[in-house]
């Protein structure tokens, strides 16, 4: 019996083509997909058109086992898809095979981060040039309290530079964070954060002060923007600027990389997950859970450390 797979699909593709609107691009993927897929399928002695689900399932396996990545492999399950049912739909086949096949998971990348002596030497720089007495002390100011706000609470860069100038008035060692859904929570300050929180709001309140026509803002860093306080984007090319300046690589620094800073130092520390969760306003811990890599290279260090069996290994070394 001939097999009539190859024209199937030549009139598979010219549906595709007349009916979706399919892009060249597009056409030739799939071609390239199912092309593929025939051929392995012709080493298992099957024809395209009569493959059961055990045969394509077969074949994603093939392509995991080759390396192919997730995106790969569902890029080659959707050609499938799309094929068998033109297939059914003209009545071809009675069936769907690819129908209770699953997609690959797709890996969660690991968030960008930096080490504690990275983090160190940026803060160091913001600090050194705070100091500084020059003009333009104001601006080195904010970046020193953005920065040290910033890694005692892992806040999103969005509610950082969002916030309202009464935290000036606050006293004490927390912070009341407005999040998404404003929903609001409430997050430790460290020693350093507050002290460069209050440099920075005694020179503000000096330079309103001096000021002719002094404009209070209710934000705590205002900025000439259609919101009134300093752009996130500002903030994000600054600290890139700062970076250089301390001598480390600006594509490897940003806000966002900051707070996941903030997540993996308190995990590598002893800090609870849940804990974590809380700090850093996720609604759901599967949101935390990006960091379980750092939990599992504290545990396997504690196990190392503590577990009689590894201690009695070491003494045999």
């Amino acid at each position: 019996m001939v097999d009539l797979s190859r024209v199937h699909v030549e009139s598979f593709l010219e549906m595709m083509s007349a009916e979706r609107g399919a892009a060249v691009n597009t056409l030739q993927s799939y071609e390239r997909d199912l092309d593929d897929v025939h051929s392995f399928l012709t080493g298992r002695s099957v024809r395209l058109t009569e493959a059961a689900s055990a045969d394509l399932a077969a074949y994603l396996a093939s392509l995991a086992r080759k390396g192919f990545k997730a995106s790969s492999q569902a890029r080659r399950l959707a050609a499938m898809r799309q094929f068998y049912k033109f297939l059914y739909a003209e009545g071809l086949r009675t069936d769907d095979p690819t129908g209770i096949l699953d997609a690959p998971k797709k890996g969660r990348p690991l968030p960008k981060t930096m080490g504690v002596e990275e983090v160190g030497k940026l803060l160091s720089q913001a600090e050194a040039e705070a100091g500084d007495a020059a003009p333009g002390q104001l601006q080195r100011l904010r970046m020193l309290a953005l920065l040290e706000l910033l890694y005692a609470t892992g806040m999103r860069v969005s509610e950082l530079v969002s916030l309202p100038a009464r935290v000036l008035d606050q006293e004490g060692r927390f912070l009341m964070i407005r999040g998404k859904g404003n929903k609001e929570r409430l997050v430790p300050l460290s020693q350093s954060a507050i002290s460069a929180l209050k440099s920075y709001g005694r020179l503000m309140a000096a330079e309103y002060a001096a000021a002719k026509d002094p404009q209070e803002s209710p934000w705590l860093f205002p900025a000439a923007s259609k919101e009134g306080f300093l752009p996130r984007q500002v903030f994000a090319r600054d600290l890139k600027n700062l970076a250089i300046r301390a001598g480390l690589t600006p594509s490897m620094i940003s806000p966002h990389v900051m707070r996941h800073a903030f997540a993996s130092h308190l995990l590598a520390n002893g800090a609870d997950l849940r804990v974590v969760q809380e700090l850093l306003g996720h609604s759901d811990i599967s949101t935390t859970q990006i960091y379980t890599h750092v939990l599992e290279e504290r545990l396997q260090q504690l196990v190392q450390t503590h577990h009689p069996l590894a201690k009695q290994a070491k003494k045999h070394e």
